[in-house]
């Protein structure tokens, strides 16, 4: 009796081990996939932004420029969508720059070195983030939508913000 005892009292430990464990990763990867969905929206902003800087110099440059091939709904059911990282160089005012490249479905990388996301590092990672703008007048609805699978699960985190042209 007391072996048996003994025994179940250890599964019972073991398996809220495991648990934790699998808890724990899972609230890791979302706090990843969460970040990873505002950045995408701060690169948007910033390219936004730029072109602001660059009407000064360029007053037919459009504050929208480059952003609205990004089509697409926010539950990724229309439209393809873009990628964006930081390492994007993006120059509206360069004709062989291209604009935001499309959604394809390819896994973010992440740079060992520095602890950086992009699509040129050379360690692939589970995540995977989808960038769509839908232009309305002088606002632009940008959602970032980060994906991963979690054993055999396909988890998502969906960050969406307005950009206005306030200017």
């Amino acid at each position: 009796m007391a072996i048996f005892l003994i025994t179940t009292g250890i599964i019972g430990v073991l398996s809220l081990i495991t648990q934790t464990v699998s808890s724990a990763t899972l609230s890791k990867d979302r706090l990843t996939a969460a970040y990873l969905a505002q950045e995408g929206i701060e690169i948007i902003r910033n390219i936004r932004d730029t072109n602001w800087l660059e009407q000064y110099t360029d007053p037919t440059n459009l504050w929208d420029e480059g952003l609205t091939a990004c089509g697409g709904a926010c539950d990724g059911t229309i439209g393809n969508g873009c990628r964006v990282d930081y390492n994007h160089s993006y120059d509206p005012l360069d004709p062989y720059d291209p604009d935001l490249p499309l959604y394809t479905g390819q896994v973010l990388n992440i740079d060992t070195t520095n602890g950086f996301y992009s699509y040129s590092a050379s360690t692939p990672t589970k995540f995977k983030r989808k960038i769509t703008i839908t232009p309305s007048g002088d606002v632009l609805m940008v959602c970032a939508r980060v994906e991963w699978q979690e054993k055999g699960v396909i988890r998502q985190i969906t960050a969406q913000e307005n950009l206005y042209n306030w200017k």
